[in-house]
């Protein structure tokens, strides 16, 4: 069937009588709108107080619940978002837009004759310099909306302010409409009930005990417990999350919605091993934080930053539609190719954000170690370890999967991947993959705005001599090895281990003698524990309440035969040891404390009775992971040398001990003791 070209004006004017774009403000609010999503802010808040799908309320009505520890924080309102808060100034949570807010409403087309309409909201927090701003943005045709994030600090007399400890947007629904929760493709689960929530149990910070309501859909499908980081989730290879609605609880009988697509990442810090809070109830953007050892950036004077965008989108699908579907509807948007004219068009409106005329193009060339498997390639800030990447705010941050490799004449095998989009400046780029340890570094590679910047590189493994063993596999996790990434098969969702609460599993039990790992015979995913803990039981453990610290806690066992031929001559050995996450007695917080005799925390090694030089972990590079439900956090690494001649050619043994009964203080209902989670070790000789 052919349109004449009458018919085509006919229906080019049918479309346009359709479209609507409205941007209103009145004495109380200030209204973005199109003919199907409506969102107001309200100006005593400064958050977004109704949000309506095809005429669905999504938000509810208004609640407050007074912040708790490890919980609710902010302002502690519900039925409103996506809005701004942070815990940035002296007293710590900050929601701005309730002293003296200031707006400003936007009106315009972008490039394609699109109408959009805007919204932002600027508060300074008083006598401080201290600033932050929030703007929504809404597209004709589009369900959601664009946020951007914008903190800055101007103040010569207060040069350092404080840290950003946590910086974040959220979506903070108080209506029974939402009925379900989702991290990624894997992870996901319905909501517990008001019944479960009414009877649960605190076990620990943010975390609680939920089986006194066994009916309840949550205990029976995912879990015992129920915490907020059990659905937190990595930067890498995570495109959204977000509430699903079944349409039990809505008008029709229609399904819903609600999610944070990261479409854009070079505003966050951390690179990809960076991990977070994503959905409870609440669908965040956490923008900034140390929840899992991170580095936050300080506030000093000349800080000025804005994060984003990020998108919150919102969708509906038939009665029986399934999360999947919603989710995988979101997801297309994850890319930051995705509506960049839209971007460059409103770009006046957001300081800070780099338009495409000030980015460039990267293409990498690399040729693999031959063992290499899932490689990612990252630009971030220049001189530094991507995940100290705080150090400069000014700085960006990319990454991308490298492709199987492809050959060039009859050896060299090459793998190539672009990353589009590029802010103009100088960057360092970090390669690494699992089966390989270490990592590519190369500083100094320039982006320049408008063109494409190729680099070609070989990486060749460190390596320091013939390897006579290796425990797991090197890839930035402890997930391989005891409650790791395995599947909890007693309930229906198998959910992954590592994110249940960790008192689930009781060491003393699984290692009634201790760890003994004997190389060739025992196995990670049984015989080698996802954590090393200096003491078990006490504060915060549910299910062992009475402390526990013995030799078969804090030391484990590596047992190990090597052939004549290995050792004979051989004049060094090395012993590497990559950790995927180290708790010292500074916790998360970063802070050297001299009353804390365990801030900076050895991890000592005996090679067949010989004590080698302790490795003293530093307070800067302690994490919470473990406990927090994570098995990638900050990622460290050291080599202990010894003199080869301490080998034998059977029954080797190697003791890695933690302090034993070593503990911290924690003001939150956290554990107190101490503990590394193991990536990878390996012994070569030389």
């Amino acid at each position: 069937m052919s349109f004449t070209f009458l018919q085509f004006l006919l229906l080019s004017y049918v479309v346009l009588s359709f479209a609507f774009l409205n941007a209103t403000e009145s004495s109380v609010e200030l209204i973005l709108q199109n003919d199907r999503l409506y969102a107001s802010v309200n100006k005593s808040t400064g958050a977004i107080g109704h949000l309506r799908l095809d005429d669905q309320d999504l938000l509810g009505t208004l609640n407050y619940v007074k912040p708790t520890p490890g919980g609710s924080t902010g302002s502690g309102n519900s039925g409103n978002g996506p809005y701004l808060d942070c815990y940035c100034t002296p007293p710590g949570s900050y929601t701005p837009g309730s002293i003296a807010p200031e707006y400003h409403l936007y009106r315009g087309k972008d490039s394609h004759g699109v109408s959009y309409g805007g919204v932002s909201m600027g508060e300074s927090y008083p006598d401080s310099g201290l600033r932050l701003e929030q703007y929504w943005f809404l597209r004709d045709g589009e369900t959601g909306l664009h946020t951007f994030s914008r903190i800055l600090y101007h103040n010569k007399t207060t040069p350092f302010y404080r840290n950003l400890q946590e910086f974040r947007t959220l979506f903070r629904p108080n209506t029974p409409l939402w009925t379900h929760l989702s991290t990624n493709d894997r992870t996901y689960a319905p909501l517990p009930s008001a019944n479960a929530t009414a009877n649960e149990i605190t076990v620990q910070d943010a975390t609680w005990y939920l089986a006194n309501t066994t009916n309840d859909p949550y205990v029976q499908q995912m879990s015992d417990y129920f915490t907020k980081y059990t659905f937190a989730d990595t930067w890498r290879n995570h495109p959204v999350h977000g509430l699903f609605a079944d349409g039990s609880q809505s008008k029709d009988g229609s399904t819903f919605g609600a999610w944070l697509v990261m479409n854009t990442i070079d505003t966050y810090f951390g690179g990809p091993l960076h991990s977070d809070l994503m959905v409870d109830g609440i669908v965040y953007n956490y923008i900034v934080s140390n929840h899992h050892g991170d580095g936050t950036p300080n506030i000093t004077d000349g800080f000025d930053r804005t994060f984003g965008p990020q998108y919150y989108h919102f969708n509906k699908g038939a009665s029986g539609a399934t999360l999947a579907s919603l989710r995988a509807d979101a997801a297309q948007y994850a890319s930051p190719e995705w509506n960049t004219d839209f971007y460059d068009s409103i770009a006046q409106y957001v300081p800070n954000y780099k338009p495409t005329s000030q980015r460039g193009t990267f293409k990498l060339q690399v040729k693999l170690p031959s063992e290499a498997r899932d490689a990612i390639a990252v630009l971030a800030q220049n001189g530094v370890d991507f995940q100290d990447n705080v150090f400069d705010t000014k700085a960006f941050q990319y990454w991308a999967e490298i492709p199987s490799s492809k050959t060039y004449g009859s050896r060299s095998r090459y793998s190539e991947v672009t990353i589009p989009r590029v802010a103009a400046g100088k960057y360092r780029l970090t390669i690494y993959a699992a089966n390989v340890f270490g990592d590519f570094t190369e500083d100094d590679i320039t982006v320049t705005a408008g063109r494409s910047t190729s680099v070609t590189a070989e990486w060749t493994p460190e390596s320091h001599g013939t390897e006579l063993f290796r425990i797991g596999t090197p890839d930035k996790s402890s997930g391989e090895y005891l409650h790791g990434y395995a599947p909890d098969l007693t309930h229906p969702l198998k959910p992954e281990q590592y994110r249940i609460y960790f008192d689930a599993y009781d060491f003393p039990t699984d290692f009634p003698d201790g760890v003994n790992f004997h190389v060739g015979k025992s196995k990670e995913s049984k015989d080698f524990n996802y954590v090393h803990w200096s003491a078990y039981g006490g504060y915060a453990h549910f299910n062992r309440p009475n402390f526990t610290e013995s030799p078969l806690i804090s030391s484990w066992n590596i047992w190990f035969d090597a052939q004549n031929k290995q050792i004979r001559g051989a004049k060094k050995a090395t012993f590497t040891v990559q950790l995927a996450g180290a708790k010292t007695a500074a916790g998360n917080t970063d802070v050297f404390n001299a009353s804390e005799p365990w801030s900076n925390m050895p991890l000592n090694v005996a090679v067949n009775g010989q004590d080698l030089e302790p490795w003293i972990i530093p307070y800067y590079h302690s994490s919470s992971c473990g406990v927090r439900s994570a098995v990638i956090c900050y990622n460290i690494a050291h080599k202990y040398t010894f003199p080869a001649s301490y080998l034998k050619t059977s029954d080797n043994k190697i003791v890695l001990s933690l302090p034993e009964g070593g503990v911290d203080y924690e003001s939150a209902v956290l554990p107190r003791q101490l503990y590394v989670q193991y990536d990878a070790l390996r012994l070569e000789v030389k």
